[in-house]
């Protein structure tokens, strides 16, 4: 047993040791991504994909609804068959319309891994630089896990401004 409490207090103080050896800062990576001149134009351009796919959406939307309400009107006057008919079109194009959300989505999000990618590489690479160059043991992304840190421990701006220079 003592020598289990004397191995637990050696294990104790090597790591508060290590622990005052370390230097640890974080970034904010959205932040950084979306303030460098690289990421707003990459921002600029996903925006002006989005819109175009939202407008084709809108109009794909506003066809359905009015197909809807077009059968709706004429639920009294046409036949159980022609109802039936008319309702089945409508689903089908109700599925297409889901079909091309989701393609839309997927495109939007996949243009964005393209657009970003090569972003997040450059900034690792400068987040490296700094580390190393500022003696840091290890750098974490601030993503809303750090509970606390001292206003130095933030190196989103530095490792923006280092990332604008690399150009």
């Amino acid at each position: 047993m003592k020598k289990l409490v004397v191995a637990l207090s050696v294990l104790m103080m090597a790591a508060s040791v290590n622990a005052a050896e370390s230097k640890v800062g974080f970034v904010d990576m959205q932040k950084a991504i979306q303030s460098t001149s690289a990421g707003k134009k990459a921002k600029t351009e996903l925006e002006t994909e989005f819109n175009k796919k939202k407008k084709e959406l809108e109009k794909k939307e506003a066809d359905l609804k009015k197909m809807g309400e077009d059968i709706e009107k004429k639920k009294s006057v046409l036949s159980e068959e022609a109802l039936g008919k008319k309702q089945a079109e409508f689903q089908e194009e109700m599925l297409k319309y889901r079909d091309v959300v989701g393609k839309s989505q997927m495109e939007i999000q996949k243009k964005e891994r393209e657009l970003t990618a090569p972003i997040l590489t450059k900034m690792k690479t400068v987040i490296a630089k700094i580390a190393k160059d500022k003696g840091y043991t290890m750098i974490l992304e601030n993503n809303q896990s750090v509970l606390f840190a001292t206003a130095d421990s933030d190196l989103t701006d530095e490792v923006i401004k280092a990332y604008e220079k690399e150009k």
